[in-house]
Parts: C-alpha cells; sequence; structure tokens
C-alpha cells in the first residue's frame, strides 16, 4: 500500500465514525444474501441484535484509524484470530468477506466512493486479511502439532450426561473417532457446533472446560437459559438440555481454543 492510498484511507474515518454501522449493516445483508452459507459461521442472535454490526464497524474504523501501522493492532488481531480459530475460519472466507466488503462499500457511498478510493480499500483489505489469516494460520499449526492434536471440526459423542442442579448439566464429550484429547490449560473453551431445527442453520457456541486434565474426554456443564425470547445462545444451552442424550452421535463438532 502507498502513502496515497494510506492517505485514502484515513481520509474515510470521519465517514466511518458517522455511517460504519449503516455500512457493516448493508454488509451483512449483502454476504448473506449472496452466500447464506455463511450464516452457519456467525451467531445470529448477535446479528438480529446489531451486536456483530457494531463490532465490526469498530473493528473497520479502528484499522482504518491506524492504517500507516497496523502493526500497533496486534492484540487485537491475536483475540479476533483466537475466535475465528474457533468457528474455523479459512482463507477462502476473507475471499468472500472482501467481495461483499468492497461492494457495500461502493453501493453505501455511492458517488462519494471514487475508484481511487475503492481500489485503496481493496489493497487495505488484502493487506489486513493476509496479516490475519497468517496469524490464524499459525494458530491452527500449534494445535495440529501438538499431541493428540488436530485442525477443523471433528465429532465427539455424549458418553456421560449429569444433572448439576436444576439449572446446570454437565456433558462429558468423547471423540467419536475413538482417539484421544489434547488436555486443556485454565482459560480454554470448546468450541460446540449444533444444528438448530427452529433456524435451519448451524450455531457454534463456545462454553469452558469444567474437567480436570485428561486425554479421554472434555467435560461441559452448561446453564440452561430461560425465558421467552431466547437468543441463540439461549436456543443452544436448550437444545444441550432438552435433546442431547449419553450415547447419541449427532452434528455436535469441538474444537478446543483459548478465548482473550
Amino acid at each position: 500500500m502507498n502513502i496515497e492510498q494510506k492517505q485514502l484511507i484515513s481520509a474515510t474515518v470521519p465517514v466511518l465514525k458517522e455511517n460504519g454501522v449503516l455500512l457493516t449493516t448493508h454488509f451483512y445483508n449483502r454476504m448473506f444474501t449472496h452466500n447464506p452459507e455463511l450464516k452457519n459461521m456467525f451467531n445470529m442472535g448477535n446479528q438480529e441484535s446489531g451486536k456483530q454490526q457494531t463490532a465490526l464497524a469498530m473493528a473497520v474504523l479502528a484499522y482504518a484509524e491506524n492504517i500507516a501501522n497496523p502493526g500497533v493492532l496486534m492484540p487485537v488481531v491475536d483475540r479476533i484470530g483466537h475466535k475465528h480459530v474457533s468457528l474455523d475460519i479459512r482463507p477462502e472466507h476473507y475471499q468472500i468477506v472482501g467481495r461483499h466488503l468492497i461492494a457495500s462499500i461502493q453501493e453505501v457511498l455511492g458517488t462519494a466512493a471514487t475508484p481511487d478510493i475503492l481500489e485503496a480499500w481493496t489493497v487495505a483489505y488484502q493487506q489486513l486479511a493476509t496479516l490475519m489469516s497468517g496469524h490464524e494460520t499459525k494458530l491452527y499449526e500449534q494445535k495440529a502439532t501438538q499431541k493428540n492434536g488436530w485442525t477443523g471440526w471433528r465429532p465427539f459423542f455424549i458418553g456421560k450426561k449429569t444433572v448439576e442442579s436444576a439449572e446446570i448439566t454437565s456433558f462429558y464429550l468423547y471423540p467419536a473417532d475413538g482417539g484421544k484429547v489434547m488436555p486443556h490449560i485454565p482459560g480454554q473453551y470448546i468450541s460446540i457446533r449444533v444444528f438448530l431445527p427452529e433456524l435451519s442453520l448451524y450455531q457454534s457456541r463456545q462454553y469452558s472446560v469444567s474437567s480436570t486434565p485428561t486425554h479421554d474426554y472434555y467435560r461441559i456443564s452448561v446453564k440452561k437459559e430461560k425465558g421467552l425470547q431466547l437468543d441463540t445462545d439461549g436456543k443452544i444451552s436448550n437444545y444441550l438440555h432438552d435433546f442431547i442424550q449419553e450415547g447419541i452421535k449427532l452434528t455436535l463438532l469441538l474444537r478446543l481454543v483459548t478465548l482473550r
């Protein structure tokens, strides 16, 4: 990215401050219209509440504000990277996101999105995508090279289900392939993906590991959320409590991650 392009990105900061959420809302609507399969990778509850749109708007703004020295954002990149690894985000997904983001900038800004501005943002996004995917590749490799490690989604089954209280139930999760697991360390979470029939989508949720370290299984202790209007996280906790029984093999996929 050259100096002129960085200056163009910096010049869009006021627009992003004023219209950032409008832009990201348009972006998500556009992306899910053209690539509805990506709904399986996003928390649709956060989409409904607007949380995801706001978070992305703030991230884009921070990147534009620090375009001259994006290295200062590495702590943020690391945090987002761990989250992306928990969702199995891969380099090809960045290309889809980039295509819809640049198109959204053009559609939302209209004539203000000059060819030079669009080119600058295209280069800027590719720079960010390279930074993010490169960092995430290292995180994936760290997991894959550890003893009993793996990368990508892995099927597990419920070896034991224990009701701890009126609200909390523990689930003992064993690899369906009969293999071993990496012993967890404090601060690590299990990322679970289940199919919610009411949404006709796969949705993911992170739960802290509640067992002592072992090579055989992971245990999570899930609180059942209550209320008439449950968000996606509440729907998943209720699904686990009400429908997941011992011995059942189902579309329940796990990966061990550290969320910062």
